[in-house]
């Protein structure tokens, strides 16, 4: 049930052809998991706008963000599961059409409550797509072009959040903030059109759905999305001073406590925790989370410094954080070359340590930096991520 993919696949043979129709579920494939990614910062830039447009605060605002985290969170582990239930096919066409329908929604929306239903929709089916986008190039791809698949999904994963802001803040300044919503819906159409053409149909194996692990998955929703909310709101609500932060972080500790006993224990757990025994699999796993915290906090931080510091609009926001973006560009499809001559140990080495000094440059700002004095940081985070993702 924890299993994304199958164990062995015939991919997996070292030289193997691959399909045109395999190219083309892949690409639909990252597609998606783009859009999802890019959806989680696009609003970043705009909330000022949507703000007012909706009559919320700026603290209701923030759960813009938070509930389509949130849903995400809770999706992304039972992605495995639901797609062998279900078969990748059909899930990835599901999934994908409610992201749709969910996206033309939110566009519609009334009211900030309204809002927040619809994004979490939309962030519970996004969570399907990341994963799934992995998967697929394991799936799909001989072990010759899982470098180059794996540099593809890297340019998915760390260029969309770079450019969300940016191409959020461009749509709201010419447009309206609606079309950053209006604008999945052109290549969700396509992902669907592509997946359905170059994947096989699957049938259902409902009986899997019946075995599930539902202690598993009902302490793993419940733990996640109290510890999301924590942290996305515990700074607005002054942390453990509040009994709302405080009541969340307690039901987060004990049902991730019983989720893991769980895992550990059950024939056929969620996730296969056991997996974390293998150093080089928990490494991999810790450098990953590292990645994604500075990444995604950064995106996240930086769009609120400039629009409450600085004053800045949506579109001067997009201006300064595409240096985190494009940059990446050029790099992704060297690395993969370079895995072939430099050890990937040595290259992800690198890549951290372009990372942490970023940060370190980050740790001298003060209320006068302006978005000139954010650039250096960015192209340097934009060199570092490539040389961690692909390897």
């Amino acid at each position: 049930m924890s299993e994304v993919i199958p164990s062995s696949t015939p991919r997996e043979q070292e030289n193997a052809e691959v399909p045109t129709r395999h190219w083309i579920a892949l690409f639909g494939g990252l597609i998606g998991a783009f859009m999802a990614i890019l959806d989680i910062q696009i609003t970043n830039s705009s909330l000022k706008d949507i703000q007012g447009a909706l009559s919320a605060t700026l603290d209701e605002s923030s759960w813009i963000s938070t509930s389509y985290l949130v849903a995400e969170m809770i999706a992304i582990p039972l992605s495995g599961w639901l797609s062998k239930a279900l078969g990748k096919r059909r899930y990835l066409t599901w999934t994908t059409a409610i992201f749709t329908l969910s996206s033309l929604l939110c566009s519609f929306s009334w009211n900030m409550t309204s809002m927040i239903v619809f994004r979490a929709m939309q962030g519970f089916s996004g969570g399907a797509l990341i994963p799934l986008a992995f998967s697929l190039v394991i799936q799909l791809l001989p072990l010759n072009k899982r470098a180059v698949g794996m540099a593809l999904f890297g340019v998915t994963a760390t260029f969309a959040p770079s450019i969300g802001p940016t191409f959020g803040g461009w749509l709201t300044e010419n447009l309206s903030w609606h079309y950053i919503f209006y604008i999945n819906i052109p290549p969700a159409l396509l992902v669907i059109t592509m997946i359905r053409y170059g994947l096989d149909d699957e049938k259902l194996d409902l009986g899997s759905l019946k075995k599930a692990d539902w202690f598993g998955i009902a302490t793993m929703a419940l733990g996640l999305g109290c510890l999301e909310v924590v942290l996305e709101e515990g700074n607005r609500e002054e942390w453990f001073s509040s009994s709302f932060i405080v009541t969340l972080a307690i039901i987060s500790a004990v049902s991730l406590v019983y989720f893991v006993i769980n895992e550990l224990q059950h024939k056929k757990p969620l996730v296969n925790l056991r997996l974390l025994k293998d150093p080089q699999f928990a490494m991999s796993c810790i450098a990953y989370l590292i990645l994604g915290m500075a990444l995604l906090g950064s995106i996240y931080v930086l769009p609120m410094y400039l629009t409450q510091i600085q004053q800045y609009n949506a579109m001067e926001i997009g201006e300064v954080l595409m240096w985190m973006g494009f940059p990446q560009l050029l790099i992704f499809p060297l690395v993969p070359k370079l895995t072939q001559i430099i050890k990937p140990k040595y290259l992800v080495t690198f890549g951290f340590a372009m990372f942490g000094l970023s940060c370190y440059v980050n740790t001298h700002m003060t209320v006068d930096f302006g978005g000139q004095q954010l650039i250096l940081s960015m192209v340097l985070r934009a060199i570092g991520s490539p040389f961690i993702m692909v390897p």
